[in-house]
């Protein structure tokens, strides 16, 4: 349906009217002199055009007429080695038709055979609901698909169980209700024909081991009531889709990643916002924010009548971009703010569904969102995507500027540079962007830290015997199992290992850190949404401004205990930013390279984290009005790391005196975390970092960079394995950046304990160099 709103085109008209390249010269009008335009660099993709083949014999008439269209070629290649028995994932861009690779096999099983039944895991439960109304629309009788989460109410739970045939689920009620309560899944399990993994590629780092684990124990119960699944798996492109499945499955997997369905032409452009005057004439100029720039160019792509999707880095930032641009909109035109709105995790499920709803229906024109929508989730008829800030990996990079042009049309989509070394480094280097492959999927299923929980986890729904270890790992299944029963979590018995304690093990599936902390309003007792664990210290310590669907509220008070955070409504002129400080020691040395005078090494540390204060910044200028202490516990990682060391005498040829050596490791730091994600499938907060000029354990200079995850999630390996690359392009960043002493751009880190002090750029590459000169490639 078009929408009309007066004083604008009507909705979705925008690149009918405009095209990509018109839009973007529009985006690009009265921002700067075409000298200094803030687009670095336009990607051109082409159109194409697609191909279809006729439907498989083995697919019913009942289904081929639901559908109503023939299927694209990687389509019926990847359904039909699923009817043969074959595990399977097919791995294509955004929109070309992945939900029908496994739909096929599947609806076909279900039509054939009414006893059959069909399992559905997916990251989220907007990508779940999708599904389900595509299932409903398609309406073939006797399947009955219904999602079974934490949304479903309690009284339709054994509905579904009895009745379902298609069931929708994600990873963490599968681990926490339906694998527990197999028994009364019995009959389910024991029909199981097909399962499917949809979005597999966003099951990395620790979610991702976790996973592994949880697909094995199905795997286990399955076969112990009689049934053999096969598995097929959606991802968006990435690296050795083959491996990365058989990882997460544990059973060799078929790979089929040659794209046949069509494509509207993409224009891809890179976006660095300006140079702002300092504050005071002596100062530095700053970097406009990305934050800004995407709410005005959001704001400025619905007046010209193009539905469009923002992207924002964090829950925070989407609820800033929303505000922003709601507040421009009834500049324009007064209740044009309306058809705005931010979309976020944490959110009530009926604020969600609501939201959901309204884009779908035209009611919305924009939305400034999280990754929470990245995911395969149909939204049609959008014409532009804006990215603030690189989303960590170029899989999210493509999945999300594929959520523009869905239908086929023509898109625009932008990447707006945060003031980030990583950012900075892409805009200015495209082929970094454009000419690269995607990245493999980082993930570790043999983690001692997700291994033993799931190990239990297993053995509370049927002991564990000897042959089962095979399935989890081989060796360091045993090793752990013999652990496990040392300390008391298992109890060993001829037949296998036992668990004997009331409850079930306690698994941080997600790797946040513990139950998700709550945020109330005080004055009403009303539940505004909820933040991970993880971040609780960070983002709800007494005094810390949170932000709710465009509404400002202060924290009053953080109990840890009963995890739930009080908040009021408030309109400070300041935002709040918590400093940490960090200690590490080094536990164990896996790998090490001796360079002379530079050793690399990856290894096992301890490391003691602490919220210590924050500061408030005055909103605007960012100026520091004051740092308030905290009283906060500390919190103990023990983790995998990267670090190099360097020999004073070494710092001394490279001209950096000992008064430099803390500044220049520091400067050093931010930009090697800054630029991991190149390499590996992190995000720089999934990563931290220490720098010291003389560590207690090394007994020398060192840089840390560290898995933010118990036990590691993977990175630090990659980060180990491609060290020279890694460093050589963060050297580059740091090298090329224009900035005088350091900026965000280069070395300066949002996540800094210490206030990005002491910094020394110009050494830092001083650094680098003699790092890089002795580090074999």
């Amino acid at each position: 349906m078009t929408t009309t709103v007066p004083g604008i085109p009507a909705a979705r008209s925008g690149l009918e009217a405009l095209g990509p390249a018109e839009l973007l010269h529009r985006l690009r009008a009265g921002r700067s002199s075409p000298e200094e335009s803030p687009v670095t660099h336009i990607e051109r993709i082409e159109a194409r055009i697609g191909r279809t083949v006729t439907w498989p014999p083995w697919v019913p008439q009942v289904l081929r007429d639901a559908y109503g269209f023939e299927p694209w070629e990687h389509q019926a290649t990847a359904a039909g080695h699923a009817h043969a028995g074959n595990h399977v994932v097919i791995a294509t861009g955004t929109a070309s038709g992945k939900s029908l690779a496994y739909q096929m096999p599947a609806l076909s099983r279900l039509v054939d055979d009414p006893r059959a039944t069909v399992l559905y895991l997916s990251p989220t439960k907007a990508l779940a609901a999708d599904q389900l109304r595509t299932l409903v629309r398609l309406g073939v009788g006797g399947v009955r698909p219904a999602t079974y989460d934490g949304d479903t109410p309690r009284e339709e739970r054994e509905w579904i169980r009895q009745h379902s045939r298609f069931v929708l689920t994600n990873p963490d009620m599968l681990h926490h209700a339906l694998l527990p309560a197999h028994a009364k899944w019995a009959i389910f399990l024991r029909r199981l024909s097909y399962v499917v993994i949809d979005e597999c590629h966003t099951y990395r780092g620790v979610f991702g081991s976790h996973v592994a684990h949880v697909l094995r124990r199905l795997r286990r119960l399955a076969a112990q009531y009689g049934g053999n699944p096969t598995f097929v798996l959606a991802s968006a492109t990435s690296g050795d889709p083959a491996d990365a499945a058989a990882r997460l499955t544990g059973l060799p997997v078929t790979a089929v990643t040659e794209d046949a369905s069509p494509r509207g032409a993409v224009t891809f452009a890179l976006w660095e916002p300006p140079l702002l005057p300092g504050e005071e004439p002596e100062l530095p100029p700053t970097r406009r924010s990305a934050l800004t720039e995407t709410a005005d160019l959001l704001t400025d792509a619905v007046v010209a009548g193009t539905r469009t999707l923002a992207f924002v880095r964090s829950r925070r930032g989407a609820e800033v971009v929303a505000t922003m641009t709601h507040r421009s909109l009834d500049e324009v035109v007064p209740g044009l703010g309306k058809r705005v709105a931010a979309y976020r995790a944490g959110y009530l499920k009926e604020d969600r569904r609501a939201i959901e709803r309204a884009l779908l229906s035209g009611e919305l024109l924009a939305l400034a969102s999280t990754n929470a929508l990245e995911l395969g989730v149909d939204l049609v008829g959008l014409d532009a995507v804006l990215i603030c800030g690189y989303p960590g990996t170029r899989a999210s990079l493509w999945q999300q500027a594929g959520r523009a042009g869905r239908a086929g049309g023509e898109a625009l989509a932008v990447l707006i540079a945060r003031d980030d070394p990583l950012d900075t480094y892409l805009v200015h280097h495209p082929e970094a962007v454009f000419g690269r492959p995607v990245e493999a999927t980082v993930l570790d299923p043999t983690n001692p830290y997700v291994l033993g929980p799931q190990l239990c986890s297993a053995a509370a729904e049927a002991p564990l015997r000897p042959g089962d270890l095979e399935l989890f790992g081989g060796e360091p299944a045993r090793q752990a199992v013999e652990a496990l029963a040392a300390s008391g979590a298992l109890r060993k018995r001829p037949s296998g290992w036992y668990w004997t304690h009331t409850g079930r093990p306690e698994v941080d599936l997600r790797g946040t850190g513990g139950a998700p902390v709550a945020v109330v309003e005080s004055a009403t007792g009303r539940l505004l949404g909820t933040v991970d664990q993880g971040s609780s210290h960070a983002m709800l310590h007494p005094g810390a401004v949170y932000l709710h669907q465009g509404v400002t509220y202060v924290v009053d008070e953080l109990d840890l205990e009963d995890t739930v955070a009080l908040v009021h409504a408030a309109n400070p002129d300041w935002s709040t930013h918590a400093r940490d400080v960090t200690d590490l020691s080094v536990v164990s040395i896996r790998n090490r390279v001796d360079a002379g005078p530079v050793s690399l090494f990856l290894g096992e540390v301890d490391v003691t984290n602490q919220v210590v204060s924050y500061q408030r910044r005055r909103i605007g200028s960012n100026e520091v009005i004051d740092t308030r202490p905290l009283d906060l516990p500390p919190r103990q990682l023990r983790t995998v790391a990267v670090w190099f060391t360097i020999t004073p005498e070494a710092l001394l040829r490279a001209k950096v005196e000992a008064p430099d050596v803390p500044g220049a490791l520091h400067a050093a730091e931010h930009a090697a975390i800054g630029l991991l994600p190149l390499m590996a499938t992190c995000d720089r907060w999934d990563i931290g970092g220490l720098s010291t000029a003389n560590h207690q354990d090394t007994e020398s200079p060192a840089v840390f960079v560290y898995d933010g995850h118990p036990g590691g999630a993977g990175f630090a390996e990659r980060a180990y394995a491609t060290a020279a690359a890694w460093l050589s392009a963060t050297r580059e960043a740091i090298a090329t950046c224009t900035c005088e002493t350091g900026c965000p751009s280069c070395v300066q880190s949002p996540k800094c304990g210490n206030g990005n002090n002491p910094l020394d750029k110009h050494r830092a590459v001083n650094v680098l160099d003699a790092v890089l000169t002795h580090l074999p490639t």
